[in-house]
Parts: structure tokens; sequence; C-alpha cells
């Protein structure tokens, strides 16, 4: 009678031979369908390869089915989603929710941003805006800035009249307070559209009407508060000056537009004129 351990051995070698081709067959194929993916030759439109991840993904739950996002005004979700190589049903195998904050925030209009996974297939995303104050003008770009001074895109709403232009070096970081200095006399900030950075020390105010209001390197709310009191009381701002230069303190001189006459053509000079 024959033993059975030299077949039960010929079979254990067959199996043995047999895995080994279809493990080679298949690192062969896997390695083929690689190349293929890295040379982009699967990587188009409808490609049904590319929806592999995706479909593995959401059969063990894994897939970003439910995805929330927050604190959105001024910009769309699909922003975000974009930034974070996103999208509904799309796969969160190797999803890093702290890598994930650390790009949105690193986005000039996002100022704050939290990202939680919550499994298996839940993603909640909030985010801060920054919120623009000014338009800073800077060697002939311009830049959104919010109240901190830090410059974004989104000039699509640089036709809004509700910004002030600021030029010049700094004047980005110094727009902030001007701004608030101005709120306190709703009337005269009406009037501003722009202002200039001087030297990275002081404003110059230009109105809609033409006239410059040159004001001091300190003492910015009393200058203002000086100027809204005289134009409340004389009318100061509608009467032809090209400029208030409120650098001296408790003085505002004022420079007259020139006017022709029969008889004498030229300038009219300079007025002091104390300010109460």
């Amino acid at each position: 009678m024959m033993s059975l351990s030299p077949i039960l051995q010929k079979l254990r070698t067959r199996k043995i031979r047999a895995l080994v081709r279809s493990s080679a067959v298949g690192f062969l194929g896997a390695t083929i369908v690689h190349g293929l993916i890295l040379s982009g030759q699967l990587d188009y439109e409808g490609s049904p390869w590319m929806r592999i991840p995706d479909k593995l993904s959401s059969l063990v739950g894994l897939a970003a089915d439910d995805i929330r996002i927050s604190g959105l005004s001024h910009h769309d979700p699909e922003l975000l989603l974009h930034a974070l190589n996103l999208k509904p049903g799309g796969s969160l195998l190797g999803f890093d929710a702290g890598q994930a904050r650390r790009m949105l925030e690193g986005m000039d209009w996002v100022s704050a941003a939290t990202v939680q996974r919550k499994f298996p297939n839940m993603l909640e995303i909030s985010v801060v805006e920054r919120e623009a104050v000014a338009i800073w003008q800077r060697d002939g770009s311009y830049y959104l800035i919010d109240r901190s001074g830090v410059a974004m895109g989104g000039l699509e709403l640089l036709g809004k009249s509700n910004f002030l232009l600021v030029t010049g070096e700094g004047a980005n970081l110094a727009a902030a307070a001007l701004i608030n200095h101005m709120e306190v006399y709703p009337e005269l900030k009406m009037k501003v559209r722009a202002a200039a950075m001087v030297g990275q020390r002081r404003w110059t105010l230009y109105l809609d009407s033409g006239v410059k209001i040159a004001l001091p390197e300190t003492g910015v709310p009393e200058a203002l508060a000086k100027v809204s009191a005289l134009d409340a009381s004389q009318n100061i701002l509608s009467k032809g000056i090209i400029e208030l230069d409120m650098r001296i303190a408790g003085q505002a001189t004022v420079s007259i537009a020139e006017v022709e006459d029969p008889v004498v053509t030229g300038s009219l000079g300079k007025v002091n004129s104390k300010t109460p």
C-alpha cells in the first residue's frame, strides 16, 4: 500500500507553485496599473479607475458622505473643498484634520478654522472669514485688507464705495485706527475717499470734492474733531479751498484755490485760522 505522505507533499508543492504564480501575476498587474496611473494614462474625466478609492471607502464607511461647512459669508464652500482636495462622497482614507486646518488657515481670507472628523463618514468644517475694511494700494497693485492689515484677495469687492482707499508703505497696518477715528464723525467720513500715509508717520486725507486735509503725526482725534467743528459751523470744506493743514496743534492753515480776476491773477496764498 502506497504511503500518502509523498502524495500530500506533491499537492502542497503544486499549491505553493500556483500561489507563487498568481502572486507574481497580481504583482505584475498592480505594477502596470500603478505605472499607468502615475503616467496619467488613466487620469481622465470619467475614468472608472479614479473612482475605485471612493467606492472602496464608501463600502467600508470611510467616504465623505456628510460634509458640513459653517462660517462662510462672502465665499463659496467649493473653495474650501477644492483647497482640501475633497468632494462629497470622496474618500477620507488618510485624511488628516490637523493638516486640513493648517491648509485652510494658510488661505489669505481665512482668519481661523476648525476641522473635525466624526467617524465614520462625517466632516465638520468651520471658518472665520477676514472682514475687509479698506483697499490698500501699493506699487500699482490693490489689496483688500482687514483690521489687522492682512492683505487678501477678492478684488471683485473693489467697486464697493464703503471701502476707504489707503496708499503708502505701512498704510495697511494703520488704516484700522484711522477708520475708527473717522467713524466718530460720520459726515466727515462720508466725504473722505482716500488716505495717503506720508513717511509712515501721518495721514493726508483726500475728499471727494478734491480738498486735502493734512493730519498731524499725533493728536489725530483732536484734529478730526476741529475739522468737523469748522465744517459744521463755517462749512469750510465747501468754500473753494484746496487744502486744510492741521499739522500744527490748535491751528488750521487753509490754502485757497487760485482765482482769476480781470485785474489781478494769481494765488490768494494761505490763510491762517485759529480753530476754536
